[in-house]
């Protein structure tokens, strides 16, 4: 399961899963070919540029498109 959400942060993030089951070579190739990075600190792939909803919508749909369930969002998650 991943989740994708625009950061102010971290740009947009795209959630890497708890399962290393979810988080294929495939879905791993797919995210850094769009440009995204790991980011051990957050735990989740990262890129800086394009965050807005079409960004949100072309990435969850590139990871619906491998298989995974995604919650998206393109407004950022409350601070806690």
């Amino acid at each position: 399961m991943f989740l994708v959400v625009p950061d102010p942060a971290h740009g947009l993030v795209a959630a890497a899963p708890q399962s290393p089951d979810d988080l294929t070579p495939a879905t791993r190739e797919a995210l850094t070919v769009q440009g995204f990075t790991w980011d051990s600190a957050i735990e989740a792939y990262t890129r800086q540029s394009g965050h807005g909803p079409d960004d949100v919508d072309h990435t969850a749909d590139s990871l619906r498109a491998r298989g995974h369930y995604v919650f998206s969002s393109y407004r950022p998650l409350p601070k806690r």
